[in-house]
């Protein structure tokens, strides 16, 4: 098979490829090694990496597809794993100084479900340090940059996934969402990011266990690709009492979705979240498209309570677990993101405790009821088009000042409050030329209706170069192609090394 247009095949397009024995796993990944090769030195969206190993295993699964014995559904395909999450022999750094040379002994559950359905984990997806904001920036890698503009934000916290797949790195790589760190990644880089309901995937390694806040999630280049993705993580485990046991062939097929049969509801702004009014732009104009395909297309009032206080307390008080004690030992491994959330939790008391939960109780019922009157709901996913890496994050949006780092992201962390399902489809570009993202809202554990909707908008999108998913014009960076076999879990020392080298890295400020 020609490697022209290879790697921008679908991960479903490529295991069928497997199946038809007209491509062999080991053949696609010398192909992914060699695109990595050539740029990911230009977005630095990969950090560790074990090409030995995965070499190793792409010619096992080589062999079993040439037997017509596959290990799994997902046999012989490299991914990448978001630096957040545990991979066993695999460095995981989570972008923090502290962390910088841990190597697990064990995969968490969704990464250990997936290497069992034969998914090779090549490399690791750059964050920002522990996951705290939308720009996937850390001392220990640096920084992730936009593959269809290298000097802006890829977003966060799973800025390195989104990155990857729209430079067309990997195929398929994780997430994981607090506040949009699935959706605003993959809207800004023009790929889809999907939040499950938080019965979907277990979390076992979530902080609070009977918090529902944080999931775990697939991130692809289409929905069928991450539907696949989605089919092989999903299930319960009894360290998460908020996951469900699994349905055998869940994700498999979707139930079929007309668009015109749909109700669909749009808001702006999320209840009075500040948006630029380009992207406000942008939005009408891709409802303007999509109104004549469906059944009603009307205002909804997201205007659900008092989301930013709500969200603030229950997110300092999962990083005042997590990381509280820690801090105090050790201030001077942390940054200012984790302590400002730090900071803030200690402002708080039991009754603020108490009021914010009770608050997302009523979120929840008020989306419901809402819910009733709608299949789904759109808005935008970012109120901004991409800034510049070298800013941590946007303090003003149409003129007003974001009062905490992660208030731009209110777009995406109101949707967390109420538990349901939301994804980010590609739909176009935005009026600086940059990725644009839809937002879908489902109703509460309706991902598979969800799911077929998103498919149905995404072949609708998809016929119009104006509203289809972007794609990157990479150009090789400086210096390239770097020798990538020589790349694996990298001791503290060659990744400052490395992270003072621009060539190959872009530092973090």
């Amino acid at each position: 098979m020609k490697k022209e247009g290879l790697l921008e095949r679908s991960a479903c397009d490529v295991l069928a490829a497997f199946e038809a024995k007209s491509l062999t796993p080991s053949e696609y990944l010398a192909a992914c090694i060699e695109e990595i090769s050539c740029y990911n030195p230009k977005v630095n969206a990969l950090a560790a990496m074990d090409v030995h190993a995965a070499i190793a295993l792409a010619a096992a699964a080589t062999k079993r597809w040439e037997a017509e014995r596959p290990l799994g559904p997902l046999d012989g395909l490299p991914i990448g794993v978001k630096d957040l999450q545990n991979t066993k022999g695999l460095l995981t750094t989570y972008g923090s100084v502290r962390m910088r040379s841990f190597v697990p002994d064990k995969d968490t559950l969704m990464v250990g479900r997936l290497r069992a359905a034969g998914a090779i984990i090549l490399a690791k997806t750059n964050v920002p340090e522990m996951g705290a904001g939308g720009n996937s920036r850390n001392l220990v890698w640096g920084a992730t940059g936009n593959p269809f503009d290298a000097n802006l934000i890829a977003g966060g916290s799973s800025g390195g996934s989104a990155a990857a797949l729209a430079a067309n790195l990997l195929p398929l790589c994780t997430g994981s969402d607090t506040g949009g760190s699935l959706r605003m990644p993959a809207a800004l880089c023009g790929v889809v990011g999907y939040r499950p309901s938080v019965d979907v995937i277990a979390h076992t390694t979530r902080p609070l266990g009977w918090s529902g806040i944080s999931v775990l999630g697939p991130m692809a280049r289409t929905v069928d690709d991450l539907t696949l993705m989605l089919s092989v993580c999903q299930g319960y485990d009894p360290d998460d009492p908020l996951s469900t046991p699994p349905v055998i062939g869940r994700f498999k097929t979707l139930p079929s979705t007309e668009l015109k049969e749909l109700r669909v509801g749009f808001s702006e702004d999320f209840g009075g979240a500040p948006v630029e009014q380009s992207i406000r732009e942008t939005f009408r104009d891709r409802l303007d498209v999509l109104r004549p395909q469906v059944k009603e297309c009307r205002a909804a009032d997201l205007n659900l309570g008092d989301m930013d206080r709500c969200f603030d307390i229950l997110r300092a008080e999962s990083f005042g677990v997590a990381f509280g004690e820690a801090v105090a030992q050790e201030p001077e491994n942390f940054g200012a993101h984790i302590k400002d959330n730090l900071a803030l939790g200690q402002t708080m008391t039991l009754a603020d405790r108490g009021w914010a939960h009770a608050e997302q109780t009523n979120i929840l019922r008020k989306f419901n009821a809402l819910m009733a009157n709608f299949d789904v709901i759109l808005l935008p996913t970012s109120p901004v088009t991409p800034f510049e890496w070298t800013k941590p994050y946007v303090d003003e949006i149409d003129g007003q000042k974001m009062d905490i780092y992660y208030r731009w992201l209110a777009l995406c962390y109101r949707g967390s409050l109420s538990g349901a399902p939301s994804i980010t489809l590609p739909c176009g570009r935005d009026a600086a030329g940059m990725p644009f993202g839809l937002q879908v809202l489902g109703p509460m554990r309706g991902d598979e209706q969800l799911l077929s909707t998103a498919k149905a908008m995404e072949n609708f999108f998809g016929r119009s170069e104006q509203t289809a998913r972007p794609l990157a014009k990479m150009a090789h960076a400086p210096h390239s192609k770097v020798a990538l076999t020589s790349i694996v879990t990298h001791p503290p020392n060659v990744c400052a090394e490395t992270a003072s080298n621009s060539s190959v890295i872009r530092t973090a400020v």
